[in-house]
């Protein structure tokens, strides 16, 4: 069985956030700041004065990341990668997102774009800001062409834990009707990794799925994983996004775009350099929406909490219990669009330790 990344490069109206990072000591403007729509919703900047995320390690479980991304390369931490190692013992590569061909797929910019939304350098004076500026980013490559197996993924997440990870990012899912698999026993290999991670204390980070279908998918749906749904710019849960529904509801949603509207609408990130799209006009960023880009958004805020000093479970609390649902205001509960709500990073970080 296997699993592909979960990509809805969708080109989506624009609500506008001049980012700056003064709270980790640094003034220059990110160019693309005033497309992050997303940090606003989150409230990260208003965070920022109480936590940047420094000593946060955020493994990103994907496509491998472009190690000289000048956004990304400061923060990287060493990686690994588990995806086309063929006949070599795994892991066998670094984490780069080319793979061991040294070929770097055109799905496989994913990866890239995911760990800029979570922990891209603020305030250099250049493309983007991520959501936890001062958090360190671990590329792991468990996916080849946009899809990996079972065996890959889980063991990118079991080398995350015992590597220093602090958060675990799983912008990936098989298709609907998998979560069978795993509750009968017949896939576990990831299902173990997460269970293995959390009971190291490590957070489990991953996305809902973009079928519009009522169930979180695998690995999002197992237990240990929160599960992530997508939201749009106007606090709408996107219309591609599955549900928040899981058995042990730990769901929460983010901003993830909503695609087919226009780049400006949909989430600002770091892809390859050179592989920006011409729609969008950018060499070295690009705009997708997803919940793949969704996650990452509270893997991020995930990494903010984690740097006060709090555990895995008091990381869940503060995100669920804080989260807000959208146009009635309530706070930390639970409804099978929104999970817990939008995660709110301005109030988890003000909740008592």
């Amino acid at each position: 069985m296997r699993m592909r990344a979960l990509i809805t490069a969708g080109l989506v109206g624009l609500s506008v956030l001049a980012t700056q990072a003064a709270a980790s000591g640094q003034s220059a403007v990110d160019p693309l700041g005033e497309k992050q729509w997303g940090l606003a919703q989150l409230r990260a900047p208003e965070a920022w004065a109480t936590s940047t995320g420094a000593g946060q390690v955020i493994a990103v479980v994907d496509t491998g990341v472009d190690l000289g991304h000048p956004d990304l390369a400061p923060k990287l931490v060493p990686g690994a990668t588990f995806a086309g190692c063929g006949d070599r013992p795994a892991p066998c590569g670094n984490g780069d997102w080319r793979g061991v061909d040294g070929v770097g797929q055109p799905t496989d910019v994913h990866g890239t774009h995911v760990a800029g939304i979570a922990a891209a350098v603020a305030g250099n004076g250049i493309g983007i800001a991520g959501v936890a500026p001062d958090a360190r980013i671990m590329p792991i490559k468990a996916l080849e062409n946009g899809s990996g197996s079972f065996a890959d993924i889980g063991a990118g997440v079991r080398y995350a834990a015992d590597h220093g990870a602090n958060v675990v990012n799983l912008s990936l899912g098989a298709q609907p009707g998998t979560q069978l698999l795993t509750l009968l026993g017949l896939a576990n290999e990831t299902k173990d990794a997460i269970a293995y991670a959390r009971e190291k204390g490590v957070v489990v980070v991953a996305s809902a799925g973009n079928e519009t279908a009522p169930l979180c998918d695998t690995p999002a749906w197992e237990s240990g994983a929160l599960c992530v749904a997508a939201t749009d710019a106007d606090e709408l849960h996107s219309t591609y996004s599955n549900l928040a529904l899981k058995l042990d509801t730990r769901a929460v949603s983010a901003p993830g775009g909503k695609s087919k509207q226009g780049c400006d609408a949909d989430i600002w990130s770091t892809v390859p350099r050179g592989a920006g799209s011409s729609k969008c006009g950018q060499a070295d960023y690009d705009s997708f929406a997803g919940t793949s880009m969704a996650a990452p958004q509270v893997a991020g805020v995930a990494a903010l909490l984690g740097a006060q000093g709090r555990d895995a479970d008091g990381i869940e609390k503060a995100l669920m219990t804080t989260a807000r649902t959208p146009l009635v205001g309530l706070r930390g509960v639970f409804n099978p669009v929104y999970g817990y709500g939008v995660v709110d990073a301005a109030a988890a970080v003000q909740q008592p330790l």
